[in-house]
């Protein structure tokens, strides 16, 4: 009797719905984030999300994104909902997505609190470090069930990024000027990611110091500086001609070496995997530039 009531109980116990474990990761607003099960549509809202969902594996579960995410090609013809810094709400809600993926130094942090008190779950991303961007990837592919794809790319950007550690770590040092704008004349200090990139490849920020991540600056504090380099990056027929304009100033150590650089766009403005390619760009720049000083 007592061996068919256990039988009985095993039976009734293995009838039962399995509940599933929720899926949790940790966004840059340091808070718990979980879903009942993976998400199925997801809306990117800023092109270097757009890029890291793609990386997770979660690139068919991708819906709708912001304007400018043109990578990969893949994300060009998703339906847009509106930009980075002006989102639309309307049309974010009519895609009915289970997550949206926000980018905490370009998305409205009002817009996305309304999709939230909505009912839309919102995971922020905010890298600053190289090791944020695979474990932005492993975070999303978390939360989009594809953990098994993504492995392939987080384990082939730490090796790179490693490598190239390795490969500078003695790297004679250059004083660096990294131009982001012309009017106002921008940069980056120590702390934004392409800081990180410069320091990596063996270069002095010279403006690595200031507290914002993206300063405003003078032409007066450049000659001050006295960069031994200045890269910028963008295309050469729109944005060369912000590096001819340093050629009014012959005695400017990077001036007089010829040390004037245009890098490619968007492999280091974006904190994404192609981010290894552009850091890589940039030690090769830096080191052309030391072979003539």
């Amino acid at each position: 009797m007592l061996h068919r009531l256990t039988l009985l109980v095993a039976f009734l116990l293995a009838s039962l719905p399995v509940l599933a474990e929720p899926l949790c990761a940790r966004d840059a607003l340091d808070r718990d984030i979980c879903l009942p099960e993976p998400a199925a549509r997801i809306v990117s809202l800023s092109p270097g999300a757009t890029e890291l969902l793609f990386s997770a594996g979660a690139g068919d579960k991708v819906v709708g994104a912001v304007a400018w995410s043109d990578y990969p090609p893949q994300a060009e013809p998703l339906p847009r909902v509106g930009d980075s810094s002006r989102l639309d709400l309307e049309a974010i809600l009519s895609l009915q997505p289970d997550l949206v993926v926000a980018w905490v130094d370009g998305n409205s942090r009002q817009q996305v609190e309304r999709l939230e008190q909505l009912g839309i779950t919102a995971f922020w991303l905010a890298p600053r470090e190289f090791e944020d961007i695979p474990l932005a990837i492993e975070h999303l592919a978390d939360l989009a069930g594809t953990s098994d794809v993504a492995q392939s790319e987080v384990q082939l950007f730490r090796q790179g990024i490693g490598e190239l550690k390795a490969e500078y770590q003695h790297a004679e040092p250059i004083r660096v000027f990294y131009q982001i704008w012309d009017q106002p004349l921008m940069t980056i200090n120590r702390e934004e990611l392409i800081g990180k990139a410069i320091e990596l490849c063996g270069g002095v920020n010279v403006f690595g110091h200031l507290p914002r991540l993206v300063p405003r600056i003078g032409t007066e504090a450049v000659l001050e500086a006295a960069p031994e380099v200045i890269v910028t990056s963008g295309r050469e027929r729109n944005d060369r001609q912000w590096l001819a304009d340093w050629q009014a100033y012959p005695s400017l150590p990077a001036v007089a070496a010829g040390n004037l650089f245009l890098e490619p766009p968007d492999l280091l403005a974006r904190p994404t995997v192609r981010m290894l390619e552009g850091v890589s760009h940039l030690c090769q720049t830096l080191e052309t530039a030391r072979g003539r000083l």
